[in-house]
Formats: C-alpha cells, sequence, structure tokens
C-alpha cells in the first residue's frame, strides 16, 4: 500500500486489493466492477484516446474474496465469474438505440433475496439525455451506480476496483460511507477529484 486518502465520509486506497482487503475493518456491503477479462482494444471516449485494455484486462479479476465476505453485493460483469445462483441480477439496458457499443446492457450479479431490476440510461451519443464525462474506458454512469447502491444496505460499501471512483461519487451523493481501493495512480488521482467534488457539491446543497 503506497497511499491513503481520506476524503468526507470515503477511504481511498493505492494499492493492490489482495494486499489492502485483509487489513481493513469489516464492511456493510459490497458494489463493484471488476475487470471481466475481454480484453477489448484501444479507441476512443469522445474526443479522448484509452489504452488498449488487453493490457490490464485479459482475464476476470479475482473476486472469491468478495464472495468469501459474506455481505449484500453487487458485481458487475457477474456473467464473466464463477458465483452462486443469484434470483436477483441487475440489468443496465443503455438503451442503444442503434448507436454502436460492446453491449446493448450488461447484468450485475447480486446475492439479494428479490426479483431481477432493471434500469434504462443511454450513455452516449445523440439521444442521451444527460452528459457525464466518462475518464476510463470501462466507467459506469454515476446514475448507475447510484441506482444499484440503493438496494444495499446503509453502512461501509466497498469498492475493491474502484477506477475513477464513480461508486464513491455515488455513495457521497446517497451520504453512504465509502471504502475505495484502486491499484493504477493515475485512475486514482481522478478518483480522488471526483469524489471530493462530490462532497464539495453536497455541502455546498446540504
Amino acid at each position: 500500500m503506497s497511499r491513503v486518502e481520506k476524503i468526507g465520509d470515503a477511504t481511498l486506497y493505492l494499492g493492490d486489493c489482495l494486499e489492502i482487503l485483509p487489513t481493513l475493518p469489516k464492511v456493510d456491503a459490497v458494489i463493484t466492477d471488476p475487470p471481466y477479462g475481454i480484453g477489448m482494444h484501444g479507441g476512443k471516449i469522445g474526443r479522448a484516446n484509452y489504452e488498449v485494455l488487453s493490457e490490464w484486462d485479459s482475464s476476470p479479476a479475482d473476486i472469491s474474496h468478495l464472495l468469501a465476505l459474506g455481505v449484500p453485493s453487487v458485481i458487475w460483469g457477474g456473467n464473466y465469474f464463477a458465483v452462486p445462483p443469484s434470483q436477483c441480477w441487475l440489468v443496465w439496458d443503455k438503451e442503444t438505440q442503434g448507436i454502436t457499443t460492446f453491449a446493448d446492457c450488461e447484468l450485475a450479479w447480486t446475492n439479494l433475496p428479490r426479483a431481477v431490476r432493471m434500469v434504462r440510461h443511454l450513455w452516449s451519443g445523440p439521444y442521451m439525455r444527460e452528459r457525464e464525462v466518462r475518464f476510463h474506458p470501462t466507467q459506469k454512469p454515476t446514475r448507475v451506480m447510484r441506482w444499484a447502491a440503493e438496494f444495499l444496505p446503509d453502512g461501509v460499501m466497498l469498492d475493491p476496483f474502484m477506477g475513477s471512483g464513480t461508486t464513491g461519487v455515488a455513495c457521497a451523493n446517497l451520504g453512504r460511507k465509502f471504502i475505495g481501493i484502486e491499484i493504477e495512480p493515475k485512475y486514482f488521482d481522478i478518483a480522488c477529484e471526483r469524489i471530493d467534488n462530490a462532497y464539495r457539491q453536497a455541502r455546498m446543497f446540504a
């Protein structure tokens, strides 16, 4: 572990989640979007180029340690992992309307005792209802992560694959405590800035 930042009710760790997780206190829920191992080639997000995903997404992440926590969990890309059967999958319908994208929808595995749920939200293109800056090639919209987080109980929420910090922004918006871990310094810095801005906006309108 090389760095820890405390921002509002969020504690952010720069480092490998496999090394950091054993040192953390008990959490109440997990919500995360781990690498799926899809290994997509680089391209563009808007006007910005992003790196080749195969450089860091060549195989699915190890999520066995997350399943072992036994807490309410939402794991995006659950269809790429060996997970227990679930009666509740969350479905993000991207409302692509013919716009080129990797998939028309994405799935999140949960261990929640409820029925399947779906949200519709367009990420990009001429029909999108709201614009959100994308910092990371696999970034989820804040609205989608907030929607998913609302299925989980109050308490400390953990995202061990924090990326650019969207889960932390969603938790700040909801007034939830958050622990995030990110191994890539570039995205860790972005996450710190985004989460700090989310808390600043929350205080401004409090």
